[in-house]
């Protein structure tokens, strides 16, 4: 069975949106003065570590036209192109990037069906919609929030309206010289019903 990793970028605020700055959010590529080589080895890992993308409609579009026309020594580029990527959209008709594969069912159950493949991690970045969703049905394995030292105050947050309490285990955390810290987090059992995950 496959995990389903989620993989974000926040702002001590829990902001989310444009880190990259490929969208109309008047602080968009806030991430980009903290990149360095240690971010860089932890993607580059957490890529190769997986076997598959799971996006939402935005983050796939942007990703769609970024990637296709890049390359790099590492091969982080080929490696994006290349990897499976599942997208869930009820609007988007035709999937142009390579090996792109449309999701418009029940994303519960589809996301369900391929957990249940055998190979390596499913990953989510971006797509804070679908990560709400996910949450909902107790679908994601692991979380992992790269927080970075700036506080935006305004834009699209990852948890902006949770249904119900979510309770996470804190398993590693890992410190980088730029300021950015990565907490990796597990679901926790509830405690008021034993075996029930949040």
């Amino acid at each position: 069975m496959r995990r389903l990793v989620v993989s974000e970028f926040l702002t001590l605020d829990g902001v989310m949106e444009d880190p990259g700055g490929a969208e109309d959010f008047k602080y968009g590529g806030w991430s980009l003065d903290y990149f360095n080589e240690e971010y860089l080895k932890f993607k580059y890992d957490e890529l190769l570590g997986s076997g598959a993308m799971l996006l939402g409609r935005i983050t796939y579009e942007i990703f769609a036209d970024a990637w296709p026309s890049r390359s790099d020594p590492n091969g982080f580029a080929d490696c994006m192109n290349c990897m499976p990527k599942y997208v869930v959209s009820t609007s988007l008709k035709k999937l142009d990037w390579q090996n792109s594969h449309l999701i418009k069912g029940n994303v519960a159950d589809e996301v369900r069906k391929l957990k249940l493949q055998e190979g390596k991690d499913i990953l989510v970045a971006g797509s804070g919609e679908l990560v709400r969703t996910l949450m909902q049905h107790n679908l994601v394995d692991e979380y992992r929030l790269m927080i970075h030292p700036i506080v935006l105050g305004t834009g699209k947050r990852l948890f902006p309206d949770v249904d119900g309490m979510r309770a996470l285990k804190l398993v590693e955390a890992k410190t980088f010289s730029s300021g950015i810290v990565v907490f990796i987090y597990h679901p926790k059992a509830n405690p008021l019903h034993p075996g029930v995950v949040y």
